[in-house]
């Protein structure tokens, strides 16, 4: 048994909800309308989310100046810092929630499109939403692949030079003679943000659809969330 079968009840509450969709609109909006509902049900937890970001940003100054006074002393140093984030009613952790909450629903859509059902039989202009793109012919199907592929690279590249812009200004921010050393693996970490779009290929055209339309709502919303030029974080959000 798949360890996905866990999901097996969800995904069969997503299939209901996108196929009652599906009576009134083409099959692959009503994975659109789906999406959109669920990630504006989860939108109160990314404006924590934001929050929790802005809170750190502002109080980078004091964490550089709370790890140069305590260096050498791990057990202080978390002691001050919990104090710190007592203080200001901030979490370290609090940019994380939204991407846990999103992997369930993520791995209800990926058992969903990855198991053979009725909505896979659906097309989108021509192209077989259960189809996978080594398996594509014609002109139409490649069009349709490439069209979606191009959506997600481009926000790739949106959130990658928002994660790159987000490390200079926080080498920027940085106290001078407290920054630590280069650490060559965060160079690395922007370029993380294409990671949807290479895993779009490995997918139906179903799951490119919901990957597609996740993905443009978390661009959208993190640009108006930090619409006042707060910082952001440095970690690029994949979904």
């Amino acid at each position: 048994m798949s360890v996905f079968a866990v999901l097996d009840p969800a995904v069969g509450l997503a299939h209901d909800v996108v196929a009652a969709f599906a009576q009134v609109v083409p099959t692959a909006l009503a994975i659109v309308l789906f999406t959109v509902c669920v990630r504006l049900a989860l939108h109160p937890l990314a404006r924590a989310a934001a929050r929790g970001e802005k809170a750190r940003a502002r109080l980078a100054p004091r964490i550089a100046e709370l790890n140069r006074k305590h260096k050498g002393r791990p057990e202080k140093l978390q002691a001050s810092l919990a104090e710190l984030y007592r203080e200001e009613k901030a979490s370290p952790f609090a940019g994380c929630l939204p991407m846990l909450v999103q992997i369930p629903f993520f791995s209800v859509m990926y058992r969903l499109f990855t198991t053979p059902n009725d909505l896979l039989g659906h097309t989108l202009f021509g192209a077989p939403l259960g189809l996978h793109v080594g398996s594509a012919h014609g002109a139409g199907e490649w069009a349709v692949f490439a069209v979606l592929y191009a959506g997600l690279a481009a926000l790739g590249y949106v959130n990658f030079r928002r994660a790159r812009r987000a490390q200079a200004k926080q080498a920027a921010q940085a106290p001078q003679g407290s920054a630590a050393p280069a650490q060559p693996g965060l160079a690395f970490l922007p370029y993380l943000s294409f990671g949807t779009a290479l895993f779009a290929a490995l997918v139906p055209l179903a799951a490119a659809v919901y990957l597609l339309t996740t993905s443009t709502w978390t661009a959208a919303e993190r640009a108006w969330l930090h619409r006042d030029g707060a910082p952001e974080s440095a970690i690029p959000v994949l979904a």
